[in-house]
């Protein structure tokens, strides 16, 4: 796009802001560049035509929208700071974690979908694979032609991933894989799976497993009461003869999965304010109209502490994602730092959807409204990819040098 195109595109962009949608508090719009805030506003529309009039429904139903797994792809969601030539959007940090906010606002699971697809599944075999293994899966992980799952949680290895038990061993021109995994986004619809599991000498290793490998099964988990619109289950290996070609040759070790889940909990820092954002639109909106002994329940100073404490706390959360992204972008933010805004982000964003269902009253546990489901969803984001209280044990080590974990 040309200067002047971007120049056109930045005066529609702003006669279009709606001051309900906008939550720019302290003018951040401001930090960012021109392509990020028309990728946000690309991926915003996409959510209110796509995503916003059926995740209701998918969500009562429990069932997952695959239907959007292409449309994530169109508008760019897989990858997107990952190279043009492997299926990635070439963009910067920042954008990425706009993306992922403005599919948060729409519904966690959503988020996941895309989040799982692109830094859980294409970003360690861009990072740790051969360039054969980039060629023969990337381009098509980008475009939703194949949707990826990662294998890392065990049944009883969740916050100690290094005690897993699935393991590999080396069987001529394959390696023979057994074990399983637990609570695996995407899994049931997968069609290849980055798997971790040990070596014959106890190292962690990447496998790219496909989904028709005999012996490779997907079951989905029933009865979540949280990510309700999101596909989860298990990953079972009973003897699959996996290619040493599908082994990921460039890692060893937890750097390999941790360096992923970095990568995915930066996004998440992102995304749980637009899950935010969304419960405080929609909490300011009921308590303008909503009235109460003659005026609207806006007017009325605990009503007003709420909703202030509510925009406080999503600026805050706008500021450190935006500081972290350029630490991102110049390859100076540490696991540390992913940790604190993980866990700080998500918290704010569930402590305002519970204090937004306050304000909606009554009408705040049906599903005419979108917060009851953003609670239940942040309950599990709360504790995935490193549970609220194992970030804080990971800033605590970084400032004190001591390891609380054992």
């Amino acid at each position: 796009m040309t200067k002047n195109g971007l120049e056109h595109a930045a005066i529609e962009r702003r006669a279009k802001v709606d001051p309900f949608q906008g939550h720019d508090y302290y003018q951040i719009d401001d930090l960012l560049e021109e392509d990020h805030l028309l990728a946000r506003d690309a991926v915003r529309s996409w959510v209110k035509q796509e995503v916003t009039p059926i995740i209701e429904s998918y969500a009562e139903r429990a069932e997952c929208p695959t239907h959007l797994y292409k449309g994530l792809a169109e508008i760019g969601a897989y990858g997107p700071s990952l190279p043009l030539e492997y299926g990635g959007g070439g963009m910067d940090d920042i954008a990425y974690g706009i993306i992922m906010q403005e599919l948060e606002r729409g519904d966690s699971g959503i988020r996941s979908m895309a989040s799982v697809q692109g830094s859980l599944v294409m970003y360690p075999i861009y990072r740790f694979g051969s360039e054969e293994q980039k060629r023969k899966y990337l381009p098509k992980l980008g475009s939703g032609e194949f949707i990826g799952c990662f294998g890392l949680t065990e049944p009883d290895h969740g916050s100690n991933p290094g005690g897993m038990t699935t393991h590999i061993i080396d069987d001529g021109d394959a390696y023979i894989l057994n074990g399983a995994k637990m609570w695996i986004t995407n899994s049931p619809v997968a069609d290849i799976a980055v798997v971790w599991a040990k070596d014959e000498e106890g190292k962690i290793r990447g496998v790219i497993v496909e989904k028709d490998m005999p012996g490779f099964s997907a079951p989905e988990i029933k009865g979540k009461l949280s990510l309700r619109a999101s596909i989860t289950g298990e990953l079972v290996f009973e003897d699959v003869r996996v290619p040493k070609e599908n082994i990921l040759p460039n890692v060893k070790g937890l750097k390999g999965p941790l360096s992923c889940l970095s990568k995915a909990r930066y996004g998440i820092a992102w995304g749980a304010i637009g899950a935010a954002m969304d419960c405080y639109d929609s909490a300011l909106r009921y308590a303008m109209e909503r009235e109460q002994f003659g005026k609207p329940i806006a007017g009325f100073q605990l009503t007003q502490k709420k909703l202030a404490e509510m925009i406080t706390e999503i600026t805050k959360a706008q500021l450190l994602a935006w500081r972290l992204g350029t630490l991102m972008n110049t390859g100076k933010a540490t696991p540390a730092q992913i940790s604190m805004a993980k866990r700080n982000n998500v918290d704010m964003a569930l402590t305002i959807a519970r204090e937004a269902r306050q304000i909606h009253g009554g009408m705040g546990i049906t599903n005419e409204y979108p917060v009851m489901r953003h609670m239940m969803n942040l309950e599990t984001v709360l504790t995935y990819e490193g549970t609220h209280d194992i970030h804080l044990l990971i800033t605590g080590m970084d400032v004190t040098g001591l390891n609380a974990f054992k």
